[in-house]
């Protein structure tokens, strides 16, 4: 009996060809993992798999973000295009919001539909990137680039602030001296401050009367469920007590309940939560007693989001 033929080899080019297509998927299989690790989408993913077992108990008790639409999609801030729009808080005495600019130092007041009321020239300040709404006309101030908490007075007459004229704090040095202290919130119920440090993502309380006078030092808290790129703003639900932590560079917005666990999350990227095209860069986000959202984005845009 005759042997089979040998197979014949594969030509240079084709044995080429594959070699290179395999290469190309490779390298595919390589970046789609790095994405999803810097942004966390196996985090993100088994979140939303628990969410999925969460009782309507479970759900009404919290913020329960997936429940959130736009209604007020990216609406310019007028005359706000080079001023880099850095964090918002809500005021329940005013029921107004209020907004820090970081290039061009100011405090802002909007409407809660976004509508430009004044600007506050914030005199002395060299990178304000959080405010947070106190009691009693209070706003804690951090200024990220010179590591302080300045905490002012604001009332309806107020047209300038010069940061000789108010209590200043040191935050004190960071990992990363140039991704600071960025984010504050009050917290009326446990009367203190909340801080956050961008990167590596941080949290530190700070307790206070609701007076311009802080007690001791910052308190580091857990870190443990802040698995994302950056941090760049804080609030706290008035309802819940639960925190709400924004990140740019995740394109994420996280609820925390009040041991610091995750809850929910809401993707800031367009065709989810209503939005027609993903918030460029998420500074601020705040929220009402009535469980609206609030969220501003460099450069000047305004977003608000009601639970349906």
């Amino acid at each position: 009996m005759d042997a089979p033929p040998l197979p014949k080899p594969l030509p240079a080019r084709r044995l080429h060809i594959r070699m290179r297509w395999y290469s190309w998927l490779l390298l595919a299989g390589v970046i789609c993992y790095g994405i999803a690790n810097i942004l966390h989408w196996d985090d993100r993913g088994a979140l939303w798999v628990q969410e999925g077992f969460v009782s309507p108990a479970e759900r009404s008790a919290s913020v329960w973000l997936p429940a959130y639409r736009a209604v007020i999609d990216a609406k310019l801030l007028p005359g706000m295009e080079r001023d880099e729009a850095s964090d918002l808080s809500y005021s329940p005495q005013t029921k107004t919001l209020f907004s820090v600019m970081g290039k061009y130092p100011f405090l802002v007041e909007l409407t809660l539909n976004g509508d430009v009321l004044r600007k506050i020239p914030l005199v002395g300040w060299s990178n304000p990137e959080g405010v947070a709404v106190m009691e009693n006309g209070l706003l804690a101030i951090v200024d990220e680039r010179e590591h302080s908490l300045v905490i002012v007075k604001v009332d309806g007459d107020t047209k300038e602030l010069n940061i000789k004229d108010f209590p200043s704090y040191d935050l004190g040095p960071s990992k990363n001296q140039n991704k600071a202290f960025e984010a504050v919130a009050w917290n009326p119920r446990k009367q203190q401050l909340l801080l956050g440090e961008e990167r590596p993502p941080a949290l530190f309380t700070w307790s206070s009367d609701g007076s311009q006078v802080l007690k001791g030092d910052k308190q580091k808290l857990p870190s443990d469920e802040l698995d994302l790129r950056n941090l760049s703003a804080l609030a706290i639900d008035p309802r819940t007590g639960h925190t709400l932590v924004l990140s740019a560079d995740s394109h994420l917005l996280l609820e925390l309940d009040e041991q610091g666990e995750q809850v929910s999350f809401m993707a800031l990227l367009g065709g989810f939560n209503g939005l027609k095209s993903t918030i460029p860069r998420a500074e601020g986000v705040a929220m009402d007693e009535a469980g609206n959202l609030y969220m501003v984005s460099e450069p000047n845009l305004f977003y608000r989001f009601e639970k349906q």
